[in-house]
């Protein structure tokens, strides 16, 4: 699990309050040609406040990421960007970071928005029939209207509808399951600007601080050893 950190700046009161939260850490991606600019890939429900809250921060966040077997931290400063349903009136947004998109950039390799849905396809397919149920569900965090009783009659799984499954009428529902899931669905692309990294596993502990530079030739991290 990582954790990413937003700013809410919708109180009443107009002072942005910190927000936190765990999402699962999906993979990560690279373009052959720029190995040096990994992205960490994760997925999130296009409705819930962390979406607006990237969106308007220009999608500045902090990640970090605790492995337990390792005793090892990784805290990432980056650019955050949600990749939606083409429909979705954040596509729009995303085309337009896609084209700003630097050589600094994992995403400069790949500049048009199809290619990046095909590769939301691609994750929300890969995963379980359980986890594809959540994104029907009603908003996270919103009232839960009629108790628990209610939850009891959301989809437990969603699997892909089957163009030639005989039952027209099954077809027909477990499309428009699917449609509305894929619909909430969205892919988080974590782009790492810097890296604080510390190495609690070994002795005396270890601590390096990753700075992405730019140069004339491409992109390269320096490295700078820090105080554990």
């Amino acid at each position: 699990m990582i954790q990413v950190a937003t700013l809410d700046s919708s109180c009443p009161d107009g002072i942005p309050i910190p927000r936190v939260r765990s999402q699962i850490f999906r993979s990560f991606w690279s373009a052959p040609d720029t190995p040096a600019l990994p992205l960490l890939v994760s997925s999130t429900d296009v409705r819930t406040p962390k979406v607006t809250q990237l969106t308007t921060s220009l999608g500045k966040s902090e990640v970090v990421w605790f492995i337990e077997g390792t005793r090892q931290q990784f805290r990432f400063t980056a650019n955050v960007y949600i990749v939606p349903e083409p429909q979705h009136r954040l596509c729009d947004y995303f085309q337009q970071v896609l084209d700003k998109a630097g050589k600094e950039s994992g995403l400069a390799s790949l500049k048009k928005s199809e290619d990046w849905e095909k590769k939301r396809l691609e994750l929300f397919r890969s995963m379980s029939a359980q986890m594809k149920a959540i994104w029907s569900r009603p908003t996270s965090g919103t009232r839960l209207e009629g108790g628990q009783k209610t939850s009891k009659t959301w989809p437990e799984k969603i699997d892909e509808p089957d163009e030639n499954d005989a039952d027209k009428n099954g077809y027909e529902a477990a499309k428009r399951l699917w449609d509305k899931a894929l619909g909430n669905f969205a892919m988080v692309l974590i782009d790492p600007i810097e890296v604080d990294f510390i190495d609690l596993g070994v002795t005396p502990n270890i601590r390096t601080l990753f700075k992405k530079r730019i140069l004339e030739g491409g992109v390269e991290w320096g490295e700078e050893e820090l105080v554990p």
